[in-house]
């Protein structure tokens, strides 16, 4: 089973965002597992909790958790043309201690979303530039912002077929990377 976890750099109840990766899990073949990964509950990172302050048991959970995982699945609104800070510092954690980065060489993708025609386009660049550094390979193509995301959910969070078939396309890339990764 590969198992791929998915973050979502929301933390709003019921946000765009966890609406639009409710709607990808299910385009997932069999043998793939998704798996929500929390981050609203990591302490920001502060370098002093790796040596005297001692590593707050949140961190360690959460390293624990991406380690076990196959790939990652970013779906993110843009705060400021940006990640949302809790993104942030979520890849900040997991990239400490140094030299003990859970990210690297995991199979990675992107969606942002906004209710604005930029769909994100800032956020999911700013975080590809991170992902790179993390020595995360990302999938490159198709890349996916979705703009407007309000008006393509109905009443019950159930995005449009024509914007599902464009997410099952990125989603078969992605299992393809991942796949190649694993061999």
């Amino acid at each position: 089973m590969v198992k791929v976890g998915i973050i979502v750099g929301s933390l709003r109840k019921n946000s765009f965002s966890k609406q639009v990766a409710d709607n990808v899990v299910p385009l997932f073949p069999e043998g793939f597992e998704t798996e929500f990964v929390d981050i609203g509950n990591l302490p920001l990172f502060n370098q002093d909790f790796e040596e005297d302050l001692g590593t707050p048991g949140e961190y360690t959970e959460f390293r624990n958790k991406i380690k076990e995982l196959d790939a990652v699945l970013f779906v993110t609104p843009e705060y400021n043309r940006s990640i949302p800070g809790v993104l942030k510092n979520a890849l900040d954690v997991g990239s400490r201690p140094y030299g003990e980065s859970v990210w690297n060489g995991k199979p990675t993708s992107i969606i942002s979303q906004s209710p604005g025609t930029l769909a994100g386009f800032g956020a999911n660049h700013h975080l590809r530039q991170v992902l790179a550094f993390l020595n995360m390979p990302v999938v490159q193509q198709p890349e996916v912002y979705i703009g407007s995301v309000h008006e393509l959910l109905d009443e019950k969070g159930k995005l449009r077929k024509d914007t599902l078939e464009l997410l099952q396309s990125f989603v078969d890339t992605f299992v393809d990377l991942i796949k190649r990764h694993q061999s």
